[in-house]
Parts: C-alpha cells; sequence; structure tokens
C-alpha cells in the first residue's frame, strides 16, 4: 500500500467514527456572507465600514456560538501617527481542551499596492477574497455548528489587522494574530486551521510550505479527507512559503495550516471584488474543513 493510500485509509477509519455524517456545508450561504461583508465597503481598521463590519459578525455569531469574545487591543500606527483599536473575534463551540481551531482574517488592506492605476494604489481595497472569502467559509460553519455538536470543541477566531502593514514590512502584518497569540495557551488546541484566499473562481488549494513542515500530520488529515470526498481543488503539490496568521500560532506551538490559494491575480488590486470568487470554491474548501471538524 502506497503512503498516500494508507493515509487515505486512516481517513476513513477517522471519519467512520463520526457520530453521524457531518453536516453539508452550503456555498451559496458562504457567497451570501462573501457579499454582505463586502457591502460595507473596505473593511480597514479605523473606518466606519470596519466598525459596521465588527457589529455584523458579533451579532451573526452571539446566538451561535457558546460565549463570543471580543479581544480588543491597541496599535500605534507610527506611518499615520494615529492610535487604532482593533478586535479579534473569537467564537467557542464546546467546552474543553483538544481544541480545533479555525481562523481567518476579517479586515480588508488599506492600500491597492499593485494596482495597474497607480494614482489609485493609496485607496483601501474591496478585499472579496484578501479577507471575506475566509470569514464567509468560517460563518457557515458557525451555523452548522449551532445546529449540530461537533465531537470536539471548537474555536473559530476571526483576527483583525492582517494586512494592515505597508508593503515590505512583515513585521507590522498578523497584528490580530500575534496578538491573540501571545494571550493563548497552546495546549487546549489539537491543531488549527487558518483560511485566507480560498474563494477563487479557478481555485486550487496546494500544502503552504511552512504549514507543511512545522504541522505535516495537519496537512496529510487535510488532504486525505479532500481525496475521500472528491474535492479536487485540492492538490498535493506545495507551491508557496506564505508569510500568514498561521506563523505566529505555529510559534506558539499550535500545529496550524494555511489553506491558501496564491495564484491570484487581483491579489491587493481594486479589481479583488466579488465576482472574481465563486460559491463553488467556497463551498470545496468548507466541505473540507467541515469534514475534518466533524471527525473524532
Amino acid at each position: 500500500m502506497s503512503i498516500r493510500s494508507l493515509i487515505a485509509a486512516v481517513a476513513i477509519i477517522t471519519l467512520s467514527g463520526c457520530a453521524g455524517p457531518p453536516p453539508e456545508f452550503d456555498g451559496e450561504k458562504a457567497m451570501e456572507q462573501l457579499i454582505a461583508q463586502c457591502a460595507f465597503g473596505p473593511r480597514v481598521p479605523g473606518s466606519e465600514a470596519h466598525e459596521r463590519c465588527r457589529e455584523y459578525l458579533v451579532e451573526f455569531l452571539r446566538p451561535l456560538a457558546d460565549t463570543v469574545i471580543e479581544q480588543q487591543f491597541e496599535y500605534y500606527d507610527s506611518l499615520r501617527s494615529k492610535n487604532l483599536v482593533m478586535v479579534n473575534i473569537i467564537a467557542r463551540f464546546g467546552e474543553g481542551n483538544g481544541r480545533r481551531l479555525l481562523c481567518a482574517h476579517w479586515d480588508s488592506r488599506p492600500t491597492a499596492d499593485y494596482d495597474p492605476d497607480t494614482s489609485r494604489r493609496d485607496e483601501p481595497i474591496l478585499g472579496a477574497n484578501d479577507g471575506a472569502s475566509g470569514i464567509a467559509v468560517l460563518l457557515e460553519i458557525a451555523r452548522l455548528l449551532s445546529i449540530q455538536p461537533p465531537p470536539k470543541p471548537v474555536d473559530i477566531v476571526l483576527f483583525d489587522g492582517e494586512d494592515y502593514g505597508p508593503q515590505g514590512r512583515i513585521d507590522l502584518y498578523l497584528l490580530g494574530s500575534r496578538y491573540f497569540s501571545r494571550n493563548v495557551d497552546p495546549s487546549i488546541y489539537e491543531f488549527g486551521i487558518l483560511l485566507d484566499m480560498i474563494g477563487d473562481a479557478d481555485l486550487k488549494v496546494g500544502p503552504e510550505v511552512y504549514s507543511a513542515r512545522y504541522a505535516p500530520d495537519v496537512v496529510d488529515r487535510i488532504w486525505a479527507v479532500a481525496e475521500e470526498i472528491g474535492v479536487t481543488e485540492f492538490d498535493r503539490r506545495a507551491k508557496y512559503s506564505i508569510q500568514d496568521d498561521h506563523i505566529p500560532l505555529l510559534g506558539k506551538g499550535i500545529e496550524t495550516v494555511d489553506l491558501i490559494d496564491f495564484d491570484y491575480p487581483p491579489w491587493h488590486t481594486h479589481a479583488d471584488t466579488p465576482d472574481k470568487c465563486s460559491a463553488a470554491s467556497l463551498g470545496a474548501v468548507g466541505r473540507v474543513v467541515t469534514t475534518v471538524i466533524y471527525s473524532k
């Protein structure tokens, strides 16, 4: 038996240990959530759209989760000479340790660094794929978790300030995940899955290099499930090393995999709009993640 066949067989055994089949993820509902976020406009920290979107996310999650925490932190933007209050939104489903962590960033970028129109590069982007897509999938998963409890507790964490830093200053990105990682006990988590840029209509998700290096068992588990349930948008060939919100989590000892399709021409441009995304792509990622978290 090949290694890949063995992994797939283990996945089948794992899934057969579920209390029942996982609930059905609805890609159309996730797409509605993507559009709803974009309707607020660019969700840049400190903006009215950012505040209105925060209210929407909290109001959506509060009746679904056992607990919703707004984890506020302050950030001084020395380049713009202003203080900002940012908020990580934490929705907890179930109690105890051995938790599964699902996360994405809910802010959008304040600049369009790669827009072909150089006169508009200082304007904020809508961030349909780069921001709203991961959150859209997590909101639909939250709805499912409220209907059918998973076999192990789940935390959904929406990170703020992931995309706030200036181009080339990675030390000024990942603000929410850095703060969360400094203030969490990593021993409560079994593993983590980060969603970022997974709404691309031409989706192909390969194992991100840092994820494969530092969380190989979680990578194998996810891709084995994708193969078992027939989600062809997942490809086992690794292509990119990404500095993303999983890096602070990995540094804290939480084995976290970044699900991301970085082959996306509208990245950090004004063309990152909902029409570049699809319910089918959101559904493909959502089905895989849902199946993983409903396995024992």
